[in-house]
């Protein structure tokens, strides 16, 4: 099963993809899809496989609130790694790296530098949440 969502994955150019007797496409940056799944439709995670582009802590935390059990990553932070494991996340990838850069690749990645300091999925939540809204803010 794994292995179809990482063809999937790759063949569709999409940024993740979620099984849960069904399978989803999606093409959002960041952790727009995974937050927006989480917000509104969670049942769509709860014991679902999915493969992603790129992991970091954020998307990693809104994963374990969601109930995800089977992870695939092309690139994943080690806080991410750690935090998925704890929560006993089978998880397989193809890189690892000390934390995931931003898109310009000048620096970290906002979300995963706000939550550095958490040390649980649930104290991530709120930091993801404001990180959003100030970013809806910004667009209207």
């Amino acid at each position: 099963m794994m292995s179809a969502l990482i063809r999937l994955l790759h063949s569709n150019h999409c940024s993740l993809v979620v099984h849960n007797g069904e399978t989803h496409l999606f093409y959002g940056r960041g952790i727009s899809d995974l937050y927006r799944l989480l917000s509104e439709q969670p049942e769509l995670l709860k014991g679902a496989s999915v493969a992603d582009k790129v992991v970091g802590k954020g998307a990693a935390a809104l994963m374990v609130l969601g109930g995800v059990t089977r992870l695939y990553t092309d690139l994943i932070s080690e806080p991410a790694l750690a935090l998925l494991e704890d929560a006993g996340l089978s998880v397989s990838y193809k890189e690892k790296v000390p934390q995931i850069k931003n898109r310009t690749q000048t620096g970290f990645c906002p979300v995963e530098t706000l939550c550095i300091p958490a040390s649980t999925a649930a104290e991530c939540l709120p930091l993801i949440e404001n990180f959003v809204n100030s970013l809806q803010k910004t667009k209207h």
